[in-house]
C-alpha cells in the first residue's frame, strides 16, 4: 500500500468521501488516504492528523514527497483537537483503530466542540464496531451505509453516518450486527459471525466446567449464539 495504491479497506473508505470534501483524517499514519484523495483531485483540503510524533513525521514527509502541500496539512494533535473552525471540515475519517477508541475520540471531540455535528463520519474500526453504533445512538446520528470486507485474513467494517433531524435508534441486535449488514449477510459477514459463534461455544464449554455458578453468563452467550445462528441461516 502507498499513496498511489490504497489497501482494499482504505479504497472503500475513500469511495464514501464526497467530491470537493474538506476532510480530517484522524490517526493518519502515513497520510496515504488524504494524499491519495488529493492526487486524484477529489478533495479541496485535508488535515492529516496523528497524536504520535513518528506517524506525524511520516505523514509530513509523504505530503512533501507527493507535492500536495497546497491541499494536505499534517498536524500533531490528539484526536479531533487538530480541527480548527476556520478549516471548515465537513468530513471526518478515522481508520485502523478499535471501535471503543474511535468512540472515545468522537466523544472527546464532541464534548470539546471540535466536532460540530454537521460532519459526515466515515469510520473503519478493526474491532468492536458496536461501540461506535452505540455512540451514534446516544448522539442522534443515523447510519447511512455499512460495509464489511476481508483483507489479508482480517475482517473490517466501515460505518458511514451523519446527524439528521430524525434518527433511528438501533436495537440490541442492530448495535451488535449492524442494521444494514444484517439485512443481507455477505460472505465476510458470515465468516466473521461464524468465528464468533465458535468462540462463544468454546467459552460456554469453559464456563460449564468452573466451580462457581456461571448460569447467567452462559445464558448470555447462548442467546447471542441463537441470534447468530438465525442470521447465518438466512
Amino acid at each position: 500500500m502507498n499513496e498511489q495504491t490504497l489497501s482494499k479497506r482504505l479504497e472503500l473508505v475513500a469511495s464514501f468521501v464526497p467530491d470537493g470534501a474538506r476532510i480530517a483524517d484522524i490517526g493518519t499514519d502515513h497520510a496515504y488516504l488524504p494524499v491519495n484523495l488529493a492526487l486524484k483531485g477529489k478533495i479541496k483540503f485535508a488535515i492529516a492528523s496523528d497524536v504520535v510524533q513518528g506517524p506525524y513525521q511520516s505523514a509530513a514527509n509523504q505530503i512533501a514527497l507527493s507535492k500536495v502541500g497546497d491541499k494536505v496539512e499534517a498536524r500533531l494533535a490528539s484526536g479531533l483537537a487538530s480541527i480548527k473552525e476556520e478549516d471548515k471540515i465537513d468530513t471526518v475519517t478515522i481508520c485502523g483503530m478499535g471501535g471503543a477508541l474511535i468512540a472515545e475520540i468522537l466523544e472527546e471531540g464532541y464534548a470539546k466542540k471540535h466536532l460540530s455535528g454537521d460532519e459526515l463520519l466515515i469510520l473503519q474500526p478493526n474491532v468492536s464496531a458496536q461501540s461506535i453504533r452505540l455512540w451514534f445512538n446516544n448522539h442522534g446520528y443515523t447510519l447511512l451505509a455499512e460495509e464489511i470486507l476481508e483483507e489479508n485474513e482480517k475482517i473490517y467494517e466501515i460505518l458511514v453516518a451523519k446527524k439528521q433531524e430524525t434518527s433511528h435508534k438501533l436495537n440490541k441486535d442492530e448495535l451488535m450486527f449492524g442494521p444494514i449488514l444484517m439485512q443481507n449477510p455477505s460472505p465476510a459477514f458470515r465468516k466473521k459471525w461464524s468465528q464468533e459463534f465458535e468462540k462463544n461455544e468454546y467459552i460456554i464449554h469453559q464456563l460449564k466446567n468452573v466451580t462457581l455458578d456461571q448460569s447467567e453468563k452462559i445464558a448470555e452467550f447462548q442467546e447471542m449464539n441463537k441470534k447468530i445462528r438465525e442470521l447465518l441461516e438466512q
